[in-house]
C-alpha cells in the first residue's frame, strides 16, 4: 500500500513542525495536490530544471525540497520564461513540490543539528532561539481503580516533559463528590444519590501543541462519563527551538585542523577562512545557509569559530578586528537535508507498512563553479 499525500508531509512535520518556521518563511505546498498516492518522493535542496527532470525519470509524485520554489506572488505564469516553464513541467507531470525550510533548520534532528554532528560539535544548543513551547498545566481527577491507566494515557499522549525528564506528574489522593442527575449514565453510584469515591489528583505539564491529542487520550482513558479536570496556561518556558547550532568540539585544534574537519564532513572541496590558522578552536558554531548576521551571536556564545555560508567581505572584515574566526563553506552545504531526510522518512514510512519509496536528489544544485 503506497501513502497518501497527507501521510508523507504528516511525517515530515512530525520532523520540522510548521510552528518551528521563522515569520513570512515559504513553506508547504507550494504546487500540486496531496490528494493523491505517492508512491515515490524525491528528497531535493533546491528544485530546478534539472532536479524536476531527475524526479521524472525516477517517476517521483513529490518533491520534498528545502528552498522554495514561490517566493512572492506571482504575477503572471507565463511559460515562454524559465520559471514558468519549470511550474508547466511539473503540473504536467503532476508532480507536487512541498517545502520545508527554517522549520527544518530549526527541528531537533534537523538540518542544523545534521551539520554539527558532521563536524564534531557535541550537545549543541541553539546559536539564537526563535520559538519557545508555551506550556500548560493539566490537572485531572481519576477514581483510584483506573488511576495508572489515565495516567499512562497522557503521558504516551505527549504530556509530562520538563527539560530531558519525561513522564513528569504529580499524584494526590483525596476524596471526590458527586451526584448523578437526571439522564445521566454513571460508571459509579447511583442516580439521584451523592457519592464519594477515592480519586487521585493527578497534575502534569503539557505542550501547546499537543494539548488536544493529550486532552482527548485522557478522555478516552478515563472511565467517568463527565471528567473533572483543568487546563490553565503557565508562566513557565517550555523547550527552546531555533537556528544554528553552538557547542565544544569532541577535542580541541588549530583552526587549520578545523578547517579539514569541516571540508571533509560537509563535503566540499573549497572554503574560504577569515583569521589565525592556528587559532586554537575548542568551541564552535555552525549555521545552515546564510549567516553573516549569526558572526557576532556565536562570539557572544563562546564560540572560537563559525561555520556558515555567504559571508560577505565587511562581516569577514569586522569579525577580524573583534578576533572571531570564519569558515565559510557555502550555502550549499545543506546539501546533507537529502539523504538525512530520505533516510529518516523512508525509515517512518516502511515502520508503518508503507511501500512508498523515499529517494535523495542526485543533482548537485551548487550555482558556482570554482577555477
Amino acid at each position: 500500500m503506497f501513502a497518501k499525500g497527507q501521510t508523507v508531509i504528516s511525517l515530515v512535520e512530525q520532523l520540522a513542525p510548521k510552528y518551528l518556521a521563522v515569520p513570512d518563511d515559504r513553506i508547504g505546498l507550494q504546487l500540486g495536490s496531496l490528494q493523491k498516492e505517492i508512491k515515490r518522493v524525491l528528497v531535493a535542496l533546491d528544485v530546478n530544471d534539472e532536479v524536476v527532470e531527475e524526479a521524472i525519470k525516477v517517476q517521483a509524485d513529490l518533491i520534498v525540497a528545502h528552498h522554495a520554489i514561490i517566493f512572492r506572488p506571482l504575477k503572471s505564469l507565463n511559460t515562454d520564461q524559465p520559471v514558468g516553464k519549470l511550474y508547466e513541467k511539473l503540473i504536467k507531470h503532476d508532480i507536487a513540490v512541498y517545502i520545508t525550510h527554517t522549520n527544518l533548520d530549526a527541528a531537533e534532528g534537523g538540518i542544523n543539528d545534521w551539520m554539527a554532528e558532521a563536524i564534531g560539535i557535541e550537545s549543541g544548543s541553539a546559536l539564537e532561539a526563535t520559538y519557545t513551547e508555551q506550556l500548560y498545566k493539566l490537572v485531572v481527577f481519576v477514581p483510584k481503580t483506573h488511576h495508572q491507566q489515565v495516567l499512562d494515557a497522557v503521558l504516551g499522549a505527549g504530556a509530562g516533559h520538563i527539560g530531558k525528564y519525561s513522564h513528569c506528574s504529580f499524584n494526590v489522593e483525596g476524596t471526590g463528590t458527586f451526584l448523578p442527575g437526571e439522564g445521566t449514565s454513571p460508571v459509579i453510584g447511583q442516580v439521584g444519590r451523592v457519592e464519594k469515591v477515592d480519586e487521585v489528583r493527578v497534575e502534569t505539564i503539557v505542550p501547546a501543541q499537543a494539548r488536544s491529542r493529550v486532552v482527548q487520550a485522557m478522555i478516552k482513558a478515563h472511565p467517568y462519563e463527565e471528567v473533572a479536570y483543568d487546563l490553565y496556561h503557565v508562566e513557565l518556558q517550555g523547550k527552546a527551538f531555533g537556528l544554528g547550532r553552538v557547542g565544544k568540539l569532541k577535542q580541541s585544534m588549530t583552526l587549520r585542523e578545523y578547517v579539514n574537519v569541516v571540508k571533509q564532513g560537509l563535503d566540499v572541496n573549497q572554503v574560504r577562512v577569515v583569521g589565525d590558522l592556528d587559532k586554537t578552536i575548542k568551541k564552535a558554531a555552525v549555521l545552515g545557509g546564510s549567516g553573516s548576521r549569526y558572526v557576532s551571536k556565536a562570539q557572544f556564545k563562546g564560540a572560537d569559530v563559525i561555520v556558515t555560508g555567504d559571508i560577505d567581505y565587511h562581516t569577514a572584515h569586522d569579525a577580524l578586528m573583534a578576533g572571531m574566526t570564519i569558515i565559510d563553506p557555502g550555502h550549499n552545504t545543506e546539501k546533507i537535508m537529502k539523504s538525512k531526510l530520505a533516510e529518516w522518512l523512508g525509515e517512518k514510512l516502511s515502520d508503518q507498512r508503507y511501500e512508498t519509496e523515499v529517494l535523495a536528489s542526485e543533482i548537485n544544485t551548487e550555482p558556482f563553479v570554482f577555477m
